[in-house]
């Protein structure tokens, strides 16, 4: 949102609708300009600006790790108070390891469908839970939340910002793309270790 407010102020002349969902759009047929995709792509003729990645990370509140204890095995996992999002563990397995061979089958004490009041519950020490690095990212930076297990994690997920319009994108759409993918790229939670030039 901070983007595409940065981008509304630039040029006050355009207007912009955005669309928050969590699954795969047909970006051509659905009649979106512009899609955020996180994980590999298939093949589809679209254009695509890779401009980070992100991390799946087990977290939970240090009040909650210092009551219950910090899970050092995948295996202690399942002692534990686990709060889950339909979103991201729907089929209720969550997969580590490089080869995401490593699985450990959960059972959620609570599922909510927003990932924000799952990331509040956690926050409040309900629980542990399983998010996307940049949705925690000023909590983990700030200690509000502490990952755990991470030598387990799997290997991180591309970013990339999809686009119909090839090289020759009208320029509401590639004065966006740039903005967009600046933006991104200078993001320490989507590519750490980077200097913002």
């Amino acid at each position: 949102m901070p983007i595409l407010m940065e981008y509304l102020d630039t040029y006050p002349e355009m207007r912009a609708e955005i669309v928050m969902v969590d699954r795969v759009v047909n970006i051509i047929e659905e009649g979106f300009d512009i899609a955020v995709r996180i994980g590999s792509l298939p093949s589809s003729g679209l254009s695509a600006i890779r401009v980070g990645s992100v991390r799946r990370v087990v977290c939970a509140a240090p009040g909650y790790l210092a009551q219950h204890g910090t899970p050092t095995t995948l295996e202690d996992l399942t002692a534990h108070r686990i709060l889950a999002t339909t979103t991201l563990s729907a089929n209720k397995e969550w997969r580590f390891g490089n080869a995401y061979d490593q699985v450990v089958r959960i059972h959620p004490r609570a599922t909510v469908s927003s990932i924000a009041a799952c990331i509040e519950a956690v926050r409040n020490g309900w629980g542990i839970t399983r998010v996307f690095s940049y949705q925690v990212g000023e909590d983990l930076e700030a200690g509000r939340l502490e990952a755990v297990l991470e030598a387990d994690e799997p290997p991180r997920l591309p970013i990339h910002l999809l686009h119909s319009e090839g090289c020759g994108a009208v320029a509401k759409i590639r004065t966006f793309l740039d903005l967009a993918a600046k933006r991104l790229r200078a993001s320490p939670v989507l590519n750490p270790g980077q200097v913002d030039s």
